[in-house]
């Protein structure tokens, strides 16, 4: 299989993800993305993962259906999110918060390590070479 092959198909299922994250947000896991938004956010939690919600599927079909010289913008947009969110597993790890089987110290602490492969993700399925 050619690499720009593997690279659209990375990039369409970050994508994919993505929109369906968002749409969770929205709909049937939103309380559960509650659990993961740090008490210092400024903002309802609510709100935050309505706007973070839309966010994601923005995100996830820009990833999916953005132009060639768009999808290098796109995925350090995706990453950057990846970034920016990164502090609510952190609080969910840290404020013992149940929430999407995440019932434990141990599971907590074993998805912050996923974070990091989701920037990846997003950087080198977009990225030109």
């Amino acid at each position: 299989m050619k690499k720009e092959t593997i690279k659209n198909m990375a990039r369409i299922g970050l994508g994919a993800g993505l929109a369906f994250a968002g749409i969770s947000h929205l709909s049937f896991a939103r309380k559960d993305f509650q659990a993961q938004v740090p008490d210092w956010v400024p903002l309802r939690k609510d709100d935050t993962v309505v706007y973070s919600g839309i966010a994601e599927i923005a995100l996830g079909t820009a990833l999916m259906l953005a132009p060639k010289k768009y999808r290098k913008p796109a995925g350090l947009l995706a990453a950057g999110f990846f970034a920016a969110v990164f502090p609510g597993n952190i609080s969910q790890y840290v404020n013992q918060r149940d929430a999407f089987g995440l019932d434990t110290d141990e599971k907590r602490f074993v998805r912050l390590f996923f974070q990091p492969v989701l920037i990846w993700w997003a950087l080198k399925s977009t990225s030109k070479k």
